[in-house]
């Protein structure tokens, strides 16, 4: 399966390694021209050296299917993403401008309600919301920040447009796997990291330390910091495993944890009661605290919520986030960017239709063969009609349930979205992608991760890139054309590489 360019199509969308057939885009030139000289022995034993490095490494997610909790291999592809870092420097710059807007929204919610108020944000859409909670109204967080951890969905469309697609702000995942991808690549291709000026994306674990410990109630004592998980069955423990030891912290469970009499959080440890000072929290709002939420809950601590209302210890992401972590309410960020920020929105929207609004809804309807129609709140590619590619039978759902709750849906149009050469069993051909870009926000700055976490939609044709519905993973590479290395040293790689193709020899087994 030696790589020839001139084979691989990519004129139907705009592809992210190349912008014609054989003619790829600068800052992937020089990993296409490397691919290019690689034999198929090369290809097979990088391909292998990763799916080794990978179950080594114990990279797992959880799919649940049927009942059960199947634990599979992280599904990664070797051939990375790859983007100009002047064209990021505008994408991070809208994101964050977007993590600054939607913390003064939430912030502006739980207090007087002024973009309500103003009529910029209809007050149906609050009275109808699943994730505002009442328990968090008055209150202010540490420097006004509820979401200080945000994971932003972006798409580029077939005119080169970057979008987002959605915000995540309850417990976004994925940053493991961000990181995994990077070690992954760089097992497989380490001569490339030594000629390609690929910006560093390993200071993240640093980073988010740093963000956890500036919420701390004790400021100038040095802050207890734990990451509080549902637990082994969760489909994201791997990711809470990793961050945890990344960042020296404890692991701990609902039960590890009490409230005192004193309303401050304490983690049982053999030595005694040691107090806590921040919550890295990975459990939804509903399961957090029973006190609070929901009295069945067995995942959390009861008074967590009291504590947190006090100023004695700190929750990250704070409780009541995920109020801006609505589908429906994502219509609405670029009206909040201009109401809070008086700014223009850097990255814009999907074109959106909201189900709430008759003429809208209407619209919808007749064109649910068109359209991709979302729930608010669902999350992992579930509860979706890609209307595309739906069947009768699914629209008439569709359209009752709409019909049935139309606050609970909007639509968007069928993005062609932009696609990169993946490995697959028929050869190297194009996938459509996205990219979660993570933000981290303390009130005081603002850090977004050189890239992101990249997922592929390994079925061809499909759009749908979630691992939980078959999607996969590559590593996503910031290049500096700027400030890239030698390009003889370049050459003489590529040269030992052709000498290998020559003589028949791999040498991805030594990566």
């Amino acid at each position: 399966m030696a790589i020839d360019w001139q084979q691989y199509r990519c004129e139907e969308f705009h592809d992210e390694l190349f912008k014609a057939p054989a003619q790829p885009r600068a800052a992937a030139k020089q990993l296409t021209d490397y691919l290019d000289s690689l034999s198929t022995a090369d290809l097979a034993e990088r391909r292998l050296a990763a799916e080794l490095a990978i179950k080594v490494m114990g990279v797992t997610f959880t799919v649940y299917t049927e009942g059960r909790n199947v634990d599979r291999a992280w599904p990664f592809d070797i051939i990375p993403r790859v983007i100009d870092r002047r064209e990021w420097e505008k994408t991070e710059a809208g994101l964050k401008q977007r993590a600054a807007a939607l913390n003064l929204f939430i912030q502006d919610l739980y207090g007087e309600q002024k973009i309500i108020k103003d009529k910029i944000f209809p007050a149906e859409v609050l009275a109808d919301s699943v994730n505002f909670r009442p328990q968090c109204k008055g209150m202010t967080p540490p420097n006004g920040i509820w979401a200080h951890i945000c994971g932003s969905d972006l798409v580029r469309g077939g005119d080169g447009t970057v979008y987002v697609l959605e915000d995540n702000l309850r417990v976004p995942s994925g940053v493991s796997y961000m990181l995994e991808n990077r070690l992954v690549t760089k097992r497989v291709f380490p001569e490339l990291f030594e000629t390609t000026n690929i910006l560093p994306i390993d200071d993240y674990p640093t980073q988010l330390f740093d963000t956890l410990a500036a919420m701390s109630p004790r400021q100038g004592d040095e802050p207890n910091v734990v990451l509080l998980t549902p637990g082994i069955y969760n489909s994201a423990y791997f990711e809470h495993c990793w961050l945890a030891q990344q960042m020296g912290i404890e692991l701990v469970e609902g039960p590890d944890l009490t409230v005192g009499d004193d309303d401050c959080v304490y983690m049982r440890t053999i030595y005694g009661p040691r107090r806590v000072d921040v919550i890295y929290r990975r459990i939804d709002d509903l399961f957090l605290d029973p006190e609070a939420f929901n009295p069945d809950s067995m995942l959390g601590t009861k008074g967590l919520m009291r504590a947190w209302l006090k100023g004695k210890v700190a929750l990250v992401n704070a409780p009541g986030a995920g109020v801006a972590d609505d589908k429906v309410v994502y219509t609405f960020v670029p009206a909040m960017i201009k109401y809070y920020l008086g700014e223009e929105p850097i990255l814009p929207n999907v074109p959106s239709y909201l189900c709430m609004d008759p003429k809208q809804r209407k619209y919808v309807i007749e064109h649910l063969d068109e359209l991709v129609v979302k729930p608010a709140n669902e999350s992992g590619g579930y509860g979706m009609l890609i209307g595309p590619r739906s069947t009768k039978a699914e629209r008439e759902k569709f359209k009752k349930l709409i019909e049935a709750n139309p606050r609970n849906y909007m639509a968007q149009p069928t993005l062609a979205l932009s696609t990169a050469p993946t490995i697959t069993d028929e050869g190297i051909e194009p996938r459509h992608l996205d990219l979660r870009p993570f933000i981290l926000s303390r009130g005081d700055s603002t850090y977004v991760t050189t890239g992101g976490l990249t997922r592929v939609a390994m079925v061809k044709g499909s759009l749908v890139v979630n691992s939980s519905q078959g999607g996969g993973s590559k590593d996503t590479w910031i290049v500096d054309l700027e400030n890239d290395m030698d390009p003889k040293s370049l050459i003489q790689i590529q040269s030992q590489s052709q000498s290998h193709k020559k003589n028949g020899n791999g040498n991805g087994g030594k990566a």
